[in-house]
């Protein structure tokens, strides 16, 4: 059974950093997009960032470009996702994903990705 469970959310004043962690378990880690996704109150959810498992790519949307790093450790089958100097506007859901076995590079589509997890809450404050 895939599991993706989230952690590391919390309540932070702007300009703070928080890191999120991702720890993926029930299939083989390799060779798949892992990406972090963001749903704020009364918005779509939207893609943030996105890694490549086996070649390390990564992918940023323009908003976070700078400001929020995600890496991985392939040893623990996490990801993570540095974000510093937040803003209120990045108070949100935040979702880790997984693409089923995937070669080519990784973007942020929903549609690409089959497994979710529960999310963690992320409140940045003014």
């Amino acid at each position: 059974q895939v599991q993706l469970v989230e952690s590391g959310g919390g309540s932070v004043q702007a300009g703070g950093s928080l890191r999120l962690s991702c720890a993926a378990s029930g299939f083989i880690y390799s060779r798949r997009c892992m990406a972090w996704f963001r749903q704020a109150p009364g918005k779509e959810r939207e893609g943030v960032a996105s890694i490549h498992t086996t070649f390390g790519s990564t992918y940023y949307t323009d908003s976070v470009k700078g400001r929020l790093t995600i890496s991985q450790d392939n040893n623990k089958n996490t990801v993570y996702l540095q974000m510093n100097s937040l803003k209120p506007e990045d108070t949100a859901m935040y979702y880790c994903a997984a693409t089923k076995q995937k070669w080519s590079g990784c973007k942020v589509s929903e549609s690409e990705y089959s497994y979710w997890g529960q999310g963690t809450q992320v409140t940045v404050s003014s």
